[in-house]
């Protein structure tokens, strides 16, 4: 599985960047048919930092989230229980249908 970082209109320290990782190392507790995890981060603005999260899957149209707020990390978070909603929703889906 692949995890890649990304920054817009700014830069992401690597200290950041590790912690995102972390973040979203742990949906494939949810899910572990995931090929890729893109995480965009937006810095164009100031005071919001945008978080958009693409998560690639096998045998899935891809999962995205995206979410805003004043810390960088607060956004990461709130972006990731919105794919974590998403896959948990997907996976009880697939299973009733059996």
């Amino acid at each position: 599985m692949q995890i890649k970082v990304s920054a817009r209109h700014g830069h992401l320290s690597e200290d950041h960047q590790n912690q995102i990782r972390q973040k979203v190392d742990k949906l494939l507790h949810y899910f572990d048919r995931i090929t890729m995890i893109d995480v965009t981060v937006d810095l164009a603005d100031k005071i919001h930092k945008k978080v958009e999260i693409l998560v690639d899957a096998e045998h899935k149209h891809d999962f995205v989230a995206k979410d805003e707020n004043e810390d960088l990390m607060v956004a990461v978070d709130l972006t990731v229980d919105r794919i974590a909603h998403q896959i948990h929703k997907y996976k009880e889906k697939v299973q009733e249908r059996r």
